[in-house]
């Protein structure tokens, strides 16, 4: 309980991001475990006062882990267009999901490489359609060029639980990670 005068607690807002190539349905993956409505938001290119067809767009959900912690999913595409985009997001990020769609696994090397060059701990979910082969984990590794560190999880990016999972993956992930350094002792 808060007393009079005091300051509300702030939540603490981890972010995480969700990237994929052309043609992954990252917006749906967002919105499939976010609590609030996806927010979408997206920008025309303008150049010499002409409208372009091109656009950059980012999704927005988020996830209440508990009151003290609201965790923020942020996505777009890797289309050359966005990298600048990229750019910003990627500042503060725990980790990231690449969607990679598994008619097209190579679609998205882009974005394994940019959370790669970035030292930003990522895993990789396989988009699946139904009636779409499901891919070996070692094809999808070829395809990426991922090292046995990096998980990959099947997944249906439209489907709450299937999501949750690539989520606790890429935590596992993270705290496995953390237990690996080794201590700093005095």
């Amino acid at each position: 309980m808060e007393s009079a005068g005091s300051e509300p607690k702030t939540a603490t807002a981890v972010k995480v991001l969700v990237a994929g190539g052309v043609g992954t349905d990252t917006p749906a993956l967002v919105d499939a475990v976010s609590e609030i409505p996806l927010l979408h938001v997206e920008e025309f290119f303008v150049v010499a006062g002409v409208a372009d067809l091109a656009s950059v767009g980012v999704d927005l959900g988020r996830i209440t882990i508990s009151p003290d912690l609201m965790l923020y999913l942020f996505g777009t595409s890797t289309e050359d267009r966005s990298w600048f985009l990229w750019d910003e997001l990627s500042t503060g990020a725990l980790g990231a999901i690449v969607l990679a769609d598994a008619r097209a696994l190579e679609e998205s090397a882009a974005a394994v490489d940019f959370f790669r060059g970035r030292a930003i701990p990522f895993v990789v979910g396989v988009d699946c359609p139904e009636g779409t082969r499901l891919p070996e984990v070692d094809e999808v590794r070829a395809a990426l060029g991922l090292g046995p560190d990096v998980p990959v999880r099947l997944c249906d990016a439209s489907r709450r639980e299937s999501t949750k999972q690539l989520l606790i993956a890429l935590v596992e992930s993270l705290m496995a990670a953390a237990r690996s350094v080794p201590a700093i002792t005095r």
